[in-house]
């Protein structure tokens, strides 16, 4: 099974929040560059998605992107870090940055503006908070779709309040990412971090890797700047969010299926990096009515 996205074709396939991806593939060579707009009069747009598995590869717009899920979770991956897009939540790519993005029972609307309308906004992908006005500017926009082949006034004039407000609500980003590394050791550290998260610890996974645990931490603090406890506990709140999101399981089953001893330690490191209670973040990320009326998506989800 294939899935059209962004203009281009990618197969269906089963995705988790991943392990970290191999970043030296994000060669020239490896890069679609996917131009959005069939006329340059157009100068911003959407473009609404609905997914069930789909991980694409390396790419980038000619157009900055601000994609807001209305359901379902996003994990973007670039060559500085792995963001995680839950639901409600929004994230930021300017133009020309290379990434690749693995979606899980998403649907949500993009928001592609011409560099020109947001200038001095960086080179990086942020995520953003979640403003309502915002989220509703865009569920509103649906009808100015990117790829259409003339503009007109009102547009013109939507989109450049939207632009505006999008400039503002760049300053309000949300520390949901993890970092990426060039250093091979670094990067099997992360891997198999990933891949034991419930169960890991710094002895075995050393004795794994055939180093030491003090050139461990020596090459994982310079490589990414922090420690790799510090990175294990983010892994789990990212793995825990992305669990809540999707199912129905209790709080206390997904606090012990990522690695947390407790629902105290749980709810803690949660807080810290979500700014809210887990509790809290499902109810309020198990909302659908905002996606609801979405053009060419339908009522809902596609099967699950």
């Amino acid at each position: 099974m294939w899935n059209r996205f962004m203009g281009h074709w990618y197969p269906r396939c089963p995705v988790t929040v991943s392990a970290p991806t191999d970043t030296l593939n994000a060669s020239a060579a490896n890069v679609v560059l996917a131009r959005m707009r069939e006329t340059a009069t157009v100068r911003a747009g959407t473009y609404p998605f609905d997914a069930h598995d789909l991980a694409t590869g390396w790419h980038a717009h000619d157009l900055h992107q601000v994609e807001y899920a209305f359901e379902g979770t996003a994990e973007v991956t670039t060559t500085h870090g792995r963001y995680l897009l839950p639901p409600q939540q929004a994230i930021w790519i300017p133009a020309g940055l290379v990434h690749q993005t693995t979606l899980r029972r998403v649907r949500s609307v993009s928001v592609f503006f011409d560099p020109e309308m947001l200038p001095g906004t960086g080179d990086r992908a942020r995520v953003l908070a979640a403003a309502p006005v915002v989220r509703e500017m865009i569920l509103h926009a649906t009808r100015w779709p990117i790829g259409r082949g003339v503009t007109d006034p009102e547009a013109d004039r939507y989109f450049e309040v939207l632009a505006a407000l999008v400039r503002d609500w760049l300053d309000h980003e949300v520390p949901l990412c993890l970092p990426v590394s060039d250093d091979h050791l670094v990067t099997a550290a992360m891997t198999y971090t990933s891949d034991h998260l419930a169960t890991v610890t710094e002895r075995e996974m050393c004795a794994s890797l055939g180093t030491s645990p003090r050139t461990l931490r020596r090459r994982f603090a310079a490589g990414v700047g922090m420690t790799w406890r510090h990175y294990v506990a983010s892994s789990r709140v990212l793995r825990a969010m992305a669990r809540l999101a999707e199912s129905d399981e209790p709080v206390t089953g997904v606090a012990l299926a990522v690695g947390f001893e407790s629902v105290a330690s749980f709810s803690r490191a949660f807080k810290e990096v979500a700014g809210e209670t887990p509790s809290t973040y499902r109810i309020r990320t198990r909302r659908k009515e905002g996606g609801r009326g979405l053009p060419g998506l339908g009522s809902g989800l596609g099967p699950r």
